[in-house]
């Protein structure tokens, strides 16, 4: 990667593909402001209710957070692509495949669950309430302290997470252009900045589509020309059983196994679950469509988009082991860590056609400001609408909420370019970072799972239940990551060999480790940790609630509660729905 640079056809194509897609997005959210309204399309059925657009105190406003709620199918279920696969997910499945085998590519199967997961336990929820931000829910459902203290984790986890979808693609281009890196990323944030200021939502879910096609074809193209430059499939294949690479039904009950078909269907399943169904990157774009049957629509093309781009990531995963069956580039020096993995085995093996490089540098790219574009948008949202007004009872006026939806956008991006500088001069932060992104997930999933889930459930249960289950997962996590630092855990990886390698090369020293002596948690696959998050708000909000004082069900409004509830729960169990619009023109209060 030292000694490769970018041709002129490289930045032709990648300047190309990303100056395409931003402009694109432009058009459709700012320069065309589409004057007709699109009337929403309904249904005479109970599957298929409309979705009332909530009031932002102005056509205006409406237009600009929720595209009027009047958005297309596909281009959301594009959107909700690069909502979740980020340039992170580009360099890191086929590292995970790569170093442990092809056992993980079972995520597909967590994929296709959550899909139905969310349409049919989670989202009738948020479609019967008409919520523009998830934790609107919360409010709804429990004491607004709640809501206040949901709302804030989720700007923190922003904050920490938006940081690294700018870093690893600034990295790859830096590496391949050698161009400073500091001023890739403020390019970077810059054109994120202004094409969210200016078009709001739908700027961004049509820039969205641009960058997640670039995404897939290039990882597509680079996977293709790869496997073209093999002659022998049969040897190719006899390659990776060889190298024990070919594991799928690894049945292990053991939860201290990485990857078994449980820890990755069933934990898999949890975490998907947990951004899918109730994160407010996600339900911005749910909430954008005209009813429920659209909404669903767009998470089926989005179950069908993610399961194809993992599996094409994973096919790729296999290709870099046939490269390096007999050359480890880790242990030979030639990387510094697996993130460089994917953008070596770009250049080597398919760097000599001219663009190739450049095409899939744009999709890496374009991965980052995807992810960084909708978490600008959906943050801003939150802070106006769960914070400003929800937090703080301010009502401001379509004036005043501009400038602090837009201020919201400007002060975040300075914030995460100081951020990814801090990342850049201090160790171990990467691991930090991601690891509270992964605690305050999974329990903010279990937060809602409680309140839709079990209806008696109440704000004591469910503030002990949270508590709780953060304490317990960071216990876990960082008590994990300090074991390992120590040397008291070893990867585990799938043997590597170093026999084809040229010059001086010597295997790294293995050292005898006795990881029975380890506290059995800190030795857990890291698949688990979310689910036990997740069960652990469940079980302790349950039986917190059912000693102090749990709610009453028949106080209880069915619209708060799932509708797989209502098959043991009828509807007139609980309290009839009265809606009432708050003058202030909040979101509507169940009374």
């Amino acid at each position: 990667m030292d000694t490769f640079r970018f041709g002129t056809v490289d930045y032709t194509v990648f300047m190309g593909g990303t100056i395409l897609s931003i402009a694109i997005g432009l058009y459709f959210g700012w320069i065309k402001k589409t004057k007709k309204t699109v009337e929403p399309e309904t249904s005479s059925t109970l599957d298929s209710p409309e979705i009332t657009m909530p009031n932002f105190g102005s056509k205006k406003m409406n237009e600009y957070l929720m595209g009027s709620g009047n958005l297309k199918v596909f281009p959301v279920a594009m959107s909700l692509i690069a909502s979740f696969i980020s340039g992170v997910a580009i360099l890191s499945t086929p590292s995970e495949i790569y170093n442990y085998g092809t056992q993980y590519f079972l995520i597909v199967v967590a994929i296709a669950i959550q899909g139905l997961v969310v349409s049919y336990i989670y989202l009738p929820v948020f479609s019967a309430l008409q919520v523009r931000s998830s934790y609107e829910y919360l409010g709804l459902r429990f004491h607004p302290v709640i809501r206040n203290i949901v709302s804030i984790m989720f700007v923190i986890e922003m904050l920490l997470y938006t940081p690294f979808v700018v870093y690893v693609p600034a990295l790859a281009l830096n590496q391949a252009s050698g161009l400073d890196i500091h001023i890739i990323e403020v390019v970077t944030i810059v054109l994120c900045v202004i094409y969210t200021l200016l078009g709001g939502l739908k700027a961004v879910v049509h820039t969205d589509i641009w960058q997640v096609a670039i995404m897939f074809v290039s990882v597509l193209v680079v996977a293709i020309l790869a496997t073209c430059n093999i002659t022998d499939m049969g040897e190719f294949f006899e390659s990776l059983a060889a190298g024990g690479r070919l594991i799928i039904g690894n049945i292990d009950p053991s939860p201290f196994v990485r990857n078994t078909v449980w820890s990755v269907v069933i934990g898999g399943s949890f975490y998907w679950t947990s951004i899918a169904a109730v994160h407010q990157t996600m339900v911005h774009r749910y909430m954008s469509l005209p009813n429920l049957r659209m909404v669903r629509t767009s998470i089926a093309y989005f179950v069908v988009g993610a399961v194809i781009f993992y599996t094409v990531l994973s096919f790729l995963g296999l290709l870099i082991f046939h490269m390096y069956k007999d050359c480890d580039p880790l242990s030979a020096g030639h990387i510094m860590n697996n993130d460089q993995l994917v953008p070596l085995f770009v250049v080597q093996s398919v760097g000599h056609i001219y663009g190739m490089p450049g095409l899939f540098i744009a999709g890496l790219f374009g991965a980052g400001v995807s992810s960084l574009s909708v978490a600008f948008n959906s943050t801003s949202l939150v802070i106006l609408q769960d914070i400003v007004r929800g937090c703080f009872k301010m009502q401001p006026g379509e004036r005043t909420s501009t400038i602090i939806v837009k201020s919201t956008i400007v002060i975040m991006g300075a914030v995460i370019f100081g951020s990814v500088i801090l990342l850049e001069k201090v160790n171990g932060i990467l691991s930090i970072c991601m690891s509270l992104v992964s605690i305050v997930t999974s329990s903010t999933f279990g937060i809602f799972t409680l309140g839709m889930l079990i209806p008696w459930a109440n704000t004591v249960g469910t503030l002990v239940g949270g508590i709780t289950s953060f304490f317990l997962t960071a216990w876990i996590t960082f008590g994990t990551q300090i074991a390992a630092a120590s040397g008291q855990l070893l990867t585990h990886k799938l043997p590597m060999s170093l026999e084809g390698c040229t010059g001086n090369v010597t295997a790294p020293e293995v050292v005898a480790v006795d990881e029975e002596q380890v506290f059995p948690l800190y030795r857990l696959s890291f698949q688990w940790i979310n689910p036990i998050g997740v069960l652990t708000v469940v079980i302790v909000g349950s039986l917190v609630s059912l000693v102090t004082r749990p709610t009453d069900i028949k106080s209880l409004h069915s619209d708060l509660i799932s509708p797989v509830i209502h098959r043991f729960l009828p509807k007139e169990c609980f309290k009839q729905r009265n809606v009432h619009k708050n003058a202030g023109n909040d979101i509507s209060t169940i009374t």
